[in-house]
C-alpha cells in the first residue's frame, strides 16, 4: 500500500490559462511572466504552442525553457510566442554531450543560433562538477554565447534535490557520487565566463 501516488493533474487548456490570468496582479508587479519548464515542454510542443499563443493574447510575457531538442520545425512555431528563451546547453563537446546524455548535441547546438536570431535568448547551464565545469567547457559555452548573441549564461549550480525522487521511483541515483560545487568554485566559473566578455549569473 502507498507505492504508487498521485503527483500533479491533468488539465485543459482553457483551465490552465485561466490558473495564469488569477496570478496577474502578480506578474504585473513583479514584471515577470509565464514560463513552460519541465521536464522539456517540446515533449507537448502542440499543448505548449497554444498555451503560449493563449497567454501572449491576453498580454503575458512569455518564456520557453528548453533543451532544444526538437525538429526546427516545431521550434520555430513555439517561439512564434516566446519573448524569452531559457535554453540549456549541457555540454559543447559532441561525444561528451551524447555520454551525458545518450544523443547528439548538433541539434541542440543549431537550434541555439536559430533561437537567438529570432527571440532574446539565455543560456542555461546545469553546473555539474567533473562532467561540464572545466574551464574549457564553460570557455567554448561563451564563445557559442556571443557568436549568436545571447544576453548571458545562467549558471545553474549541481544539486541533490532530485535524489528523493529517483528514491520513490525505485531507481538508482546515478550521480551519486557528484559533489557539490564550493561557492568560491561557481564564482570561478562565473569569473571563466565574464572575463571572455559575457555576463554571467549563478541560479537564474
Amino acid at each position: 500500500m502507498g507505492a504508487i501516488g498521485i503527483s500533479g493533474s491533468y488539465m485543459t487548456l482553457e483551465q490552465v490559462i485561466k490558473e495564469v490570468e488569477s496570478d496577474r496582479l502578480f506578474y504585473q508587479n513583479s514584471g515577470g511572466g509565464v514560463t513552460l519548464s519541465g521536464g522539456e515542454p517540446l515533449l507537448q510542443w502542440e499543448f505548449a504552442l497554444e498555451l503560449l499563443k493563449g497567454c501572449k493574447a491576453k498580454g503575458f510575457h512569455t518564456a520557453l525553457d528548453t533543451c532544444g531538442y526538437a525538429p526546427w520545425q516545431v521550434l520555430q512555431r513555439v517561439l512564434d510566442y516566446t519573448d524569452l528563451a531559457l535554453y540549456d546547453i549541457k555540454h559543447m563537446d559532441p561525444e561528451q554531450h551524447r555520454k551525458g546524455t545518450g544523443k547528439s548535441n548538433k541539434l541542440i547546438l543549431d537550434n541555439a543560433r536559430r533561437t537567438a536570431a529570432k527571440v532574446r535568448t539565455w543560456l542555461r547551464v546545469p553546473l555539474i562538477p567533473g562532467y561540464n565545469a572545466s574551464e574549457e567547457n564553460l570557455k567554448e559555452t561563451a564563445k557559442l554565447g556571443l557568436e549568436i548573441g545571447v544576453e548571458k549564461v545562467s549558471l545553474l549550480p549541481y544539486h541533490i534535490w532530485g535524489k528523493a525522487k529517483y528514491a520513490r521511483l525505485g531507481k538508482g541515483y546515478l550521480v551519486e557520487q557528484t559533489s557539490l560545487p564550493s561557492d568560491e568554485f561557481i564564482e570561478k566559473c562565473q569569473r571563466i565566463i565574464e572575463d571572455l566578455g559575457l555576463k554571467a549569473t549563478i541560479g537564474r
